[in-house]
């Protein structure tokens, strides 16, 4: 049966390790905020981004069939990645500097366990519907163009579709990790020596 250990008031006792407590401590509310910022802005990015999609199809009024198709797999891609990634805003919430040291690694197991779901299967169901939607929208108007401006418009599309995918999307989640680990492990170790003792 797991303890509650409540590591601030242990951490009150021994002063020569209170300051590493403080510094962890601290990490952990940097890194909440930073996530509900990020949370934040990503929603208005993509609820704003959806918005001027809706307006172009109003305002230009595509004709073919693709066209529109591509519009809402572009704009349900973003609803269904923003609906998975709101669930993890009550996660960040609820980590505050009230909590014991067992409720900041549970809390922590969840936010990984959450992440690893959106950076596998949503982020990978958003990349793919966002690269069809594209690819449908385009094409009425590289239908317009001659062979050669077409091809060359598809391809710095898929170019840029590429290096999101295969360049930025790895880094960012390799930093998500690293920080989300390095706090994981430095409580566990904590726990650790605690229990020893």
């Amino acid at each position: 049966m797991a303890t509650n250990i409540d590591f601030k008031n242990i951490w009150k006792q021994q002063t020569s390790n209170k300051p590493n407590m403080e510094e962890l401590l601290g990490k952990l509310k940097k890194f909440r905020s930073q996530n509900l910022r990020r949370l934040i802005f990503t929603n208005i990015g993509l609820i704003t981004t959806s918005l001027f999609i809706l307006f172009i199809w109003y305002w230009y009024q595509p004709e073919m069939i693709t066209t529109k198709i591509g519009i809402v797999l572009v704009i349900l891609a973003m609803v269904i990645f923003l609906f998975a990634y709101n669930k993890m805003f009550m996660v960040f919430y609820k980590i505050d500097q009230t909590q014991s040291n067992n409720e900041y690694l549970q809390s922590l197991y969840i936010v990984k366990s959450k992440q690893k779901f959106m950076q596998t299967t949503i982020l990978n169901l958003y990349f793919i519907m966002l690269f069809l939607g594209i690819v449908l929208y385009m094409y009425e108007y590289t239908s317009r163009m001659t062979f050669s401006s077409g091809i060359l418009a598809y391809a710095i599309t898929f170019a840029w579709i590429a290096f999101n995918w295969f360049y930025l999307r790895p880094k960012a989640i390799k930093k998500q990790q690293g920080k989300l680990d390095e706090l994981i492990n430095k409580f566990e170790e904590i726990n650790n020596q605690l229990k020893e003792s």
